[in-house]
């Protein structure tokens, strides 16, 4: 089979679009035929190398699948040869204290499919390899690239602002990076929750995006000052929630847009990882910070309840063919894309 593969850290010169084995079922896993996956900002981390963590090489990026099940192992009863399904991302041994609790993420052999996973164990090939748990039913009324495109940020965003933050109705809510695939799908959680979701994007092209999706409040980060234009929108009082994963370009901002009491839930930072921060904010306005690191799999059932109502719906700004992988994380590096980009075998 064909499969975008790497075996060095690097830029975008160490993709290899090459001929590889087709994964065999073991007794608890299921094979796809890749119909969709979809390009996350992990990718590029695993590609470039991030310090203190191990990327198994050789290296299949992707951690989004959408496709149909071929082959099920000898000890798989849940799944069927022909069923069309996503991939859950978020991969945990399931016997252990943490899992049997619902709190996968906590599991000390928990890894992200398609990030940590390996060797040559990701969705950017013709065919992808998973536990049977990790598959779900893809939504009927969706696409195989809509599919695709949706469950690592679905399940980010979700856990985030729902299981994290605990949004409520009325709640202010500051979400950066607005026209992203995070982004995008946080704006949908925050009015299906009756919460305002404050956009902020590098453009206004990026804006007319997040509107059309529900953002009540609009901020171009270029010309506008974000804390300026938040104590305008909140009368001063400043934001109950900000839905953070830039890092530290923008961290000093989101805790001083925090209203008192307030609190800035964090999965990533794409611009850096060493956020200042003045205590003085955190003890007298008695602040909440909250990590928030993907999700289980009883909330990516609950989020796509949601997909499958069309209340929540995919953004897929590009659909490349898998050869194109190199085109489509540098148009992630530059911050080019809106919603997510697809890529088809």
């Amino acid at each position: 089979m064909k499969a975008v593969v790497f075996e060095e850290h690097g830029g975008i010169d160490v993709l290899q679009y090459k001929d590889i084995s087709e994964p065999t079922a073991g007794p608890n896993d299921v094979v796809i035929k890749v119909r969709a996956a979809a390009c996350n900002y992990n990718d590029i981390w695993a590609r470039r190398g991030m310090p203190g963590m191990r990327v198994i090489m050789p290296h299949i990026s992707g951690s989004d699948v959408a496709g149909e099940v071929t082959e099920v192992g000898s000890e798989v009863v849940n799944v069927q040869v022909g069923d069309e399904v996503i991939v859950h991302p978020s991969i945990s041994c399931r016997t252990c204290e943490a899992c049997a609790r619902g709190e996968d993420m906590f599991c000390r052999q928990f890894r992200i499919y398609g990030f940590q996973t390996g060797p040559l164990d990701g969705g950017h090939a013709e065919y992808a390899m998973v536990p049977a748990f990790n598959v779900v039913p893809k939504p009927k009324n969706l696409t195989f690239e809509e599919a695709a495109s949706l469950p690592l940020v679905l399940l980010t965003a979700w856990r985030m602002l729902v299981t994290r933050a605990r949004i409520r109705a009325g709640d202010f809510v500051l979400i950066w990076g607005a026209s992203g695939g995070l982004g995008t799908l946080a704006i949908q959680i925050c009015r299906l929750h009756h919460a305002h979701p404050i956009a902020v994007a590098k453009s206004d092209e990026k804006l007319a995006k997040a509107k059309d999706l529900g953002a009540e409040y609009l901020i171009n980060r270029t010309t506008q000052n974000v804390f300026e234009e938040v104590r305008n929108i909140t009368g001063r009082a400043g934001v109950d929630v900000v839905f953070e994963h830039v890092g530290e370009a923008t961290w000093e901002t989101s805790v001083q847009a925090l209203k008192w009491g307030g609190t800035v839930v964090i999965c990533g930072a794409t611009s850096g990882f060493d956020g200042k921060t003045d205590f003085r904010f955190l003890w007298n306005k008695q602040l909440n910070f909250r990590g928030s690191h993907m999700g289980n799999k009883a909330e990516l059932l609950e989020a796509l309840r949601f997909v499958e109502s069309g209340d929540i719906k995919p953004v897929v700004s590009e659909v490349m063919s898998l050869q194109e992988v190199g085109k489509a994380q540098t148009r992630m590096e530059q911050g080019e894309s809106i919603g997510k980009i697809v890529l088809v075998p």
